[in-house]
């Protein structure tokens, strides 16, 4: 295709990525849009095992020169950069005010078992999180406290929902992601795993605070946050070594899942950077002392 030469909206690769923002459509074809200059950038610098993760790229001529930098990155990745008229990307994109730059990549979920033999110290557990906004901003938080990974229990929202891939601002492609696991699973994969499980939750016996005072929280530590609506059914807070509420010192009636989850994951990075911390010991697979 000619530099100049502009894809037609009525081409079948323009027809394949207006589908992707349909979740049967991505399953089928195990791919996702990235939508925007950000996203696009991280998706070329990303490898899946031996396959580049971004497949093809739709830009407007606008965009492209803007963004020749990340237009050359794509290409030097293999991809296949189409040009396209803002009509085009309109016609593909899931936002309202699209960014002229759309790019479609493979799947980059990673199993869980492998997730666990890499021995994590820090993850974020998204339990029956249904907001893909929120989902795609915990990731976000779990990549910028320095997680290892992230779940997405079986009842969570589609990891590759555009609205989650927008939120997470790039982070889809930093750090290792599994999908459709049971909650069961995952909390007893972890724990078994020599990893302490702390359920975040207002209704929690113990607070944050008094956590980070005794000096618990150096250890491995995976942090399983719940629904925005209604938080954690009681058989899935059973599972965990304690349920933990963020201490609200002011007037505000509660915080929103993405706050607590930036200030739970952020309290674990901070005790397990902290010489003096006291991490809890204990055998792989047995519940901790801690209420």
């Amino acid at each position: 295709m000619g530099e100049s030469e502009l894809i037609s909206p009525r081409s079948t690769r323009v027809g394949a990525a207006r589908r992707l923002a349909r979740r049967n459509f991505r399953g089928k074809e195990r791919l996702f849009l990235a939508e925007g200059p950000q996203a696009v950038r991280e998706a070329a610098g990303h490898r899946g095992g031996a396959e580049a993760t971004l497949v093809e790229v739709f830009a407007t001529v606008e965009a492209a020169g803007r963004y020749a930098d990340i237009v050359g990155a794509a290409r030097d990745a293999g991809a296949r950069v189409h040009l396209a008229d803002e009509s085009v990307i309109a016609d593909i994109s899931t936002t309202v005010t699209p960014q002229g730059l759309v790019g479609v990549c493979r799947f980059l979920d990673a199993p869980f078992a492998e997730i666990l033999a890499a021995g994590p110290k820090l993850i974020a557990v998204l339990a029956n999180v249904r907001d893909p906004g929120n989902a795609g901003t915990v990731l976000r938080c779990a990549d910028a406290a320095g997680a290892d990974a992230v779940v997405f229990t079986d009842a969570s929202v589609d990891l590759y929902n555009p609205k989650a891939v927008r939120a997470s601002v790039g982070s889809h492609f930093h750090l290792p992601v599994a999908v459709g696991v049971p909650v069961e699973q995952a909390v007893g994969g972890l724990r078994d795993a020599g990893v302490r499980v702390l359920a975040a939750d207002g209704v929690g016996s113990v607070d944050l605070d008094e956590e980070l005072d005794r000096g618990t929280m150096g250890g491995p530590t995976a942090w399983l946050f719940g629904n925005e609506a209604w938080g954690l059914p009681e058989e899935t807070r059973a599972l965990t070594d304690a349920v933990v509420r963020v201490p609200i010192h002011g007037r505000a009636e509660s915080l929103n899942l993405a706050t607590a989850a930036a200030v739970c994951l952020y309290a674990s990075a901070r005790a397990q950077r902290t010489p003096r911390s006291r991490a809890v010991s204990r055998p792989p697979g047995r519940r901790s002392d801690t209420p």
